[in-house]
């Protein structure tokens, strides 16, 4: 049985180690069955917003600008959990999806296979 460390969230932003462009990366996975579903990028703004609302919210990399998931599509990602890896240089968020996850409404970003 692994031992997992539990931090307040004030706590907790200020462990990790954001990269040089002030972002993290999180995967995004069902609570549930632990598919992958998608992966984004936070900055600090928007990991504070994920957790103050209990919906997921990310640094949009090409808009430069918040989006939370579901805003536009009603598609939401409620957190359930949140992890991090131990270099506590990416997240691993487990979540409820309200409707598909990926932008081509299939449930995950993950559909295609190497053969």
């Amino acid at each position: 049985m692994s031992e997992i460390e539990k931090l307040r969230a004030d706590e907790f932003i200020h462990t990790l180690q954001f990269d040089s462009q002030g972002l993290i990366p999180a995967v995004i996975q069902d609570a549930g069955d632990q598919a992958v579903l998608m992966v984004g990028y936070m900055n600090q703004t928007s990991l504070q917003q994920t957790l103050d609302s209990g919906r997921v919210t990310f640094w949009s990399r090409s808009r430069k600008r918040l989006w939370t998931k579901g805003e536009t599509s009603g598609h939401w990602l409620l957190v359930k959990n949140i992890y991090t890896d131990c270099d506590r240089d990416t997240l691993l968020i487990q979540a409820e999806a309200i409707g598909p996850t990926c932008h081509t409404n299939k449930r995950s970003c993950f559909s295609w296979m190497l053969e």
